[in-house]
């Protein structure tokens, strides 16, 4: 520990300050090794045994991660120095007893993924995600927390986090669950900001971005970055009442993180390894966009389902395609209305989505609520054995962002005076800005005070409760889109990947009741030849699938583990569809399309 580190620790002692505060310091000596030496003392205890943990979930996150297999050497005093009992009931925790009232603990923390989930630490930053990185006292919970950053001033790091600064590199949160929700990115970053008004109250919009840029490519950036701030207000009609005036965009844009985006209460982290440069902007303003919408909905528009988090268990919620998938529905749209991509552009970016939602056979086994509960599962979770995603699950963000599209264009198909903005904003009244937590009820019960009992009993009963399919082609007619698809292209049901030799390997599982599940191939098998003939390379290979006759038998020899095999495969028509806008419909669609995209 450092001198001055010390000083300011024995005046919190002897002030009698440490006796509300669970304190911490973190230090970055062994940065080239990924290392952090973190210290921490929880005094005024009143029991003789307390609990320690490392958190197994992250805020944003609804999977197990065990953040405590990268914490070791832990060391564990009284307040005088001795050593004292520990007992471990299980791989997270440390029960601790025959302390004099105060704990003390020390350990190197290892981290090296930069994303919104972990944390890494190298010798350009410290990316910080609480979580991942301090040991917290359950019991101790309602106690207001205290931590020093020991900032590597060789490498004129500084601090931005949604944490409050009291002065030092000193930061405070009132509570365990606005700590753990507190991301810190210590590094060498630029800074931008600006100022908006909401409600008579003013908060500051500000940018801490680590990149290998130049000033100019942030100044560039922040504009875009402000069109969306404002553009988002807009879906509300006012902006949350941000904690200490101030909402925080912590953006990484560094060679060796991780492709992220992590909502927060105060704040977003952004990770990429795309740079502002070589196209960099275009790629990273998506995930802008998306986490900012989430100061509303997520952070305050909250799911019942996720209140309180919960640190030592899955989170499970049933509404993930509202929270997720309507955020991001809105997430390329708001890109559209802030003028940063052409309404052409956006509409046509809806065809990749669209097929993936629709054309999975997943629909038959969950709806858009048991989709949600699968979180826990894929939501960066890992797993050795392999699953069946291919035929069993949506994402719910794709399948919620498909559901809010048909919510918005069935409102406003169903009166001129409806829209999915609306909605949201009575949604926002009722519950964010209140801060009460939302059931799937009450999703049900707005809709229906909103749009009539008939309208939300239809939506909520075909699309959400059951998994049916909105009649997208007679939605999109009244807003100039078409719907496309050709009738003569063969559809295997999987991928085909070619391999170093140029041969046709099918590189995921078949889709079920798909061309090539119902012929028996499978994943890994590759394909000899099509109707008795080979092929060279993969244009061959092409060329031999445009001479298929659908619907009818066509032979096919392939390998399987070494033995050659012989099968027929009936082809059918791609179901995939393109989705078109229509150039120069008539006035009235066209001021039909304007109003919905409101194209800057």
């Amino acid at each position: 520990m450092k001198l001055a580190q010390i000083l300011i620790t024995i005046l919190f002692v002897q002030s009698g300050f440490a006796q509300f505060k669970n304190q911490y310091s973190v230090s970055f000596d062994n940065a080239v090794h990924h290392e952090a030496k973190i210290e921490a003392i929880f005094s005024n205890l009143k029991t003789d045994t307390i609990s320690l943990r490392m958190s197994r979930t992250s805020p944003g996150r609804y999977a197990i991660h065990d953040f405590a297999k990268n914490v070791y050497d832990v060391v564990v005093t009284d307040g005088h120095g001795n050593e004292i009992e520990v007992v471990r009931p299980n791989p997270h925790q440390w029960d601790i007893s025959g302390h004099d009232g105060t704990i003390k603990i020390s350990y190197p923390l290892f981290a090296d993924r930069g994303d919104g989930t972990y944390s890494q630490i190298d010798e350009t930053h410290a990316h910080l995600n609480i979580p991942a990185t301090f040991i917290y006292a359950p019991s101790l919970k309602k106690r207001s927390i205290e931590v020093v950053f020991n900032v590597r001033k060789d490498l004129n790091w500084k601090i931005a986090t949604q944490l409050i600064p009291e002065g030092n590199n000193t930061f405070t949160a009132p509570n365990l669950q606005y700590f753990m929700d507190s991301p810190v990115e210590i590094s060498n970053h630029s800074t931008r900001s600006f100022k908006v008004t909401s409600e008579g109250e003013e908060y500051t919009i500000q940018l801490a971005i680590h990149h290998l840029g130049t000033e100019q490519e942030v100044d560039a950036y922040f504009e875009k970055i402000k069109k969306i701030v404002v553009q988002e207000k807009e879906v509300f009609g006012e902006y949350p009442k941000f904690d200490n005036g101030t909402y925080t965009f912590l953006a990484c844009y560094m060679p060796q993180v991780s492709r992220d985006g992590m909502e927060h209460r105060n704040s977003t982290i952004l990770t990429s390894t795309n740079s502002l440069a070589d196209g960099g902007m275009k790629k990273n303003i998506g995930t802008v966009s998306h986490e900012f919408f989430h100061a509303w909905n997520v952070e305050r528009i909250r799911p019942k389902t996720l209140e309180p988090f919960d640190f030592e268990k899955a989170n499970m919620s049933g509404e993930l395609w509202f929270a997720e998938g309507f955020t991001s529905y809105y997430t390329k749209l708001i890109l559209c209305r802030a003028g940063l991509i052409s309404p052409e552009e956006y509409i046509n970016g809806l065809t990749e989505t669209y097929n993936y939602v629709w054309n999975s056979p997943a629909r038959a086994y969950f709806n858009p609520t048991e989709m949600s509960y699968q979180a826990p599962f894929v939501d960066a979770a890992t797993s050795v054995d392999p699953v069946n995603r291919e035929n069993t699950f949506i994402s719910y963000y794709s399948y919620g962002s498909m559901l809010g599209l048909a919510l918005d264009l069935s409102l406003r198909n169903y009166k001129n005076s409806l829209n999915l903005d609306d909605y949201m904003k009575m949604i926002w009244k009722k519950y964010g800005k209140q801060e009460i937590p939302y059931t799937h009820n009450n999703l049900f019960t707005a809709l229906q005070e909103y749009a009539g009992d008939t309208f939300a009993n239809d939506f909520f009963d075909k699309y959400i409760n059951h998994s049916e399919i909105p009649d997208y082609k007679t939605l999109f007619a009244d807003f100039g889109i078409l719907m496309d698809n050709d009738p003569k292209k063969a559809y295997y049901g999987a991928l085909i990947e070619f391999d170093e030799n140029n041969n046709a390997v099918i590189s995921n599982y078949p889709q079920k009741e798909g061309p090539v599940y119902n012929a028996g191939l499978d994943k890994g098998d590759i394909i000899l030849t099509i109707n008795g003939n080979p092929y060279k390379n993969p244009e061959e290979f092409l060329n031999l699938m445009t001479k298929i006759t659908l619907d009818k038998k066509t032979p096919i020899t392939y390998l399987r583990l070494g033995k050659k095999i012989t099968t027929q495969i009936i082809f059918t028509a791609d179901p995939n569809i393109e989705i078109i806008a229509q150039q120069n419909p008539d006035k009235k669609v066209l001021e039909k399309r304007k109003k919905w995209l409101q194209a800057k």
